[in-house]
């Protein structure tokens, strides 16, 4: 059951005060760091952020002017009942990876962090301590970086967002509407991404998907909040838009489809088998006609490509008819080029000899049909 959402009060102001660096930690939870593999130590952290998220920038701006000081972190207590604390940096990793990086040659050899300068003992000495922001807890900040986190100078990107949309409403019971004004966002879209976070959720603790298990290198999370937004996929797994916006909201019944569905997306190395979906458009439309149609989705699971599967769901007629349209703009492209573009080759003018007996066999084979069909009316 969803909690029942809370008002948050606006933060009352806070004053910047110093911590020393040893005592600061990078955020592991950090929803950025979500779809990146390898996090268990800070020595990973440091290079996940070094590797992915251009901390070179900051620590080269470091180097020659400092740590600026209006730049204060933010951070939360690692353990309330540690008379020794350390802080958690839900504000400011990349800042304080340059930091950790300059004051420590053997950490910058070890995650390859080569290009970085080294600075004098009485520079690495003017970082034994940060300027700080010290907050209670997560929850009591969400307001405030809600837009500052998801918006600033690297946008996140949707996975992250999806995930941080799901920590604030499950569990700090924020409606979906009060995140979605707090970090800048269509009301819409905070619940596509939420939706789409719930049946990934369920996809692996539920159905078997493993999102290491996949063939691209990057998670195309898009793919999936996109398609369960709409009403086919959305009929595929059995789910409603609004009784969606839940824990597990695929039935049991279609956890098979719920698999189908996410190896169509990702595909799967344990099992070799490619993503359907290798472009986000046209893909995913055209899965979204195949799945819609017995006779497409029945090709699929036989193992057809996707291509070949939504020609068999379009069935004869549409093909039929796309055909002629297709031929009709190209041959209008030739007729619009023909001055400029034939300067008499012979095998041009063959390949259109072959077309205007194809035309007229069309032609042919279409009268025959209306003549029939007029006979049988007639008759009728």
């Amino acid at each position: 059951m969803t909690k029942k959402a809370q008002v948050v009060k606006p933060l009352s102001p806070r004053k910047i005060e110093y911590e020393r660096v040893d005592r600061l930690l990078l955020d592991a939870t950090n929803p950025r760091f979500a779809s990146e593999a390898g996090k268990e130590t800070q020595e990973d952290l440091v290079r996940v952020l070094w590797n992915e998220f251009a901390v070179d920038e900051v620590a080269l701006s470091i180097a020659a002017n400092g740590f600026f000081q209006e730049e204060p972190l933010f951070v939360v207590p690692q353990n309330l009942q540690d008379e020794n604390e350390l802080y958690v940096v839900v504000e400011g990793n990349r800042r304080l990876a340059a930091v950790l990086l300059l004051r420590d040659a053997n950490l910058r050899q070890k995650v390859k962090a080569v290009n970085l300068p080294e600075i004098s003992q009485e520079d690495i000495a003017k970082l034994d301590t940060l300027p700080v922001l010290k907050y209670s807890n997560r929850e009591e900040l969400w307001r405030h970086l809600g837009f500052r986190r998801i918006n600033g100078s690297q946008p996140w990107d949707s996975f992250s967002k999806a995930m941080y949309v799901a920590l604030l409403h499950d569990e700090h019971g924020i409606a979906l509407d009060e995140i979605a004004n707090s970090i800048g966002d269509r009301h819409a879209t905070v619940e596509r991404l939420y939706r789409g976070y719930k049946i990934l959720q369920q996809a692996e603790s539920m159905a078997g998907f493993k999102r290491e298990d996949r063939i691209a290198n990057k998670f195309f999370f898009s793919h999936l909040y996109t398609a369960v937004d709409q009403p086919e996929f959305q009929k595929f797994l059995g789910v409603e838009a609004e009784r969606s916006l839940r824990a597990n909201p695929v039935p049991k019944s279609r956890l098979g489809e719920l698999r189908e569905l996410m190896i169509w997306f990702y595909g799967s190395k344990a099992e070799k088998k490619l993503p359907l979906v290798q472009h986000q458009n046209p893909d995913l439309n055209i899965l979204r006609e195949v799945i819609s149609e017995p006779r497409g989705l029945a090709a699929l699971r036989a193992g057809y490509p996707l291509q070949r599967s939504h020609e068999i769901s379009i069935g004869d007629e549409r093909r039929f008819r796309n055909a002629l349209v297709r031929a009709k703009e190209e041959l209008q492209i030739a007729d619009g080029t023909v001055t400029t573009g034939y300067a008499g080759e012979e095998d041009s003018y063959l390949l259109i000899q072959d077309i205007v007996t194809i035309v007229q066999s069309l032609t042919d084979r279409m009268n025959s049909k209306r003549t029939k069909q007029s006979s049988r009316q007639r008759r009728g």
